[in-house]
């Protein structure tokens, strides 16, 4: 089976937050990432859907 890309681990979740009822605390813990972190994934996802989950540049 193959990994899954950095926009399906973005996805699952979020998901897990939005289709699961649990808390951005709760999927922060599980994933290890802060929780200021999720929210910035949900808020990207609530503005620009999958495409928003994707990895941005930092270059000028």
């Amino acid at each position: 089976m193959r990994e899954m890309s950095v926009t399906e681990q973005r996805y699952k979740a979020v998901l897990a937050v939005i289709g699961d009822g649990r808390t951005v605390g709760e999927v922060a813990r599980d994933w290890g990432i802060s929780r200021r972190t999720m929210h910035r994934w949900l808020a990207r996802y609530e503005g620009d859907g999958l495409e928003g989950l994707n990895n941005r540049s930092h270059r000028p």
